[in-house]
């Protein structure tokens, strides 16, 4: 908590503004309750007041240690599900959209005014280029990178 120049919560903040991805343990002689609930609010693993027992920061960077595994499966996830929907074409993007909002074949042919069958195999390249098995899998993998009914997340190419 008492680090020269800016303290532990301040660095703590800086982190999470630069959305460095660690996972943060403070070991401190000087904390209280409302240091230690701020900083697990703000997304530390542990709070350690000293005098702790080693077991107890052994056990705080084993959990640590597998919040950052996790996470990093997880951005890995998205960023190869972003990767995928990069590789759309415009109309796929389109289309994709308008199927995981919930829309059929015939209303997105209207919407996009084009023919149904049209729209089948857009909807069928997606699939694939989606690596899609499902509906649901394609509605959840918009949602990982932001897909919305209201807007398409931003592209390489914007």
């Amino acid at each position: 908590m008492r680090l020269p120049g800016l303290s532990g919560l301040d660095l703590q903040r800086e982190l999470v503004r630069t959305e460095a991805p660690i996972p943060i343990i403070f070991i401190t002689g000087h904390g209280d309750i409302p240091m230690s609930v701020r900083a697990i609010k703000e997304g530390a693993v542990e709070f350690l007041a000293k005098p702790f027992r080693d077991q107890d920061l052994l056990d705080a960077i084993q959990h640590a240690l597998e919040i950052d595994r996790a996470a990093r499966q997880e951005r890995s996830m998205v960023a190869e599900v972003r990767r995928r929907y990069e590789s759309l074409t415009k109309r796929e993007r389109e289309v994709m959209k308008l199927v995981v909002s919930g829309l059929l074949n015939k209303q997105i042919a209207g919407e996009l005014g084009s023919s149904e069958v049209t729209v089948k195999m857009h909807r069928g390249q997606v699939m694939r280029k989606m690596k899609a098995q499902s509906l649901v899998q394609l509605v959840r993998m918009a949602e990982k990178i932001g897909i919305t009914s209201e807007a398409a997340p931003p592209t390489n190419e914007n």
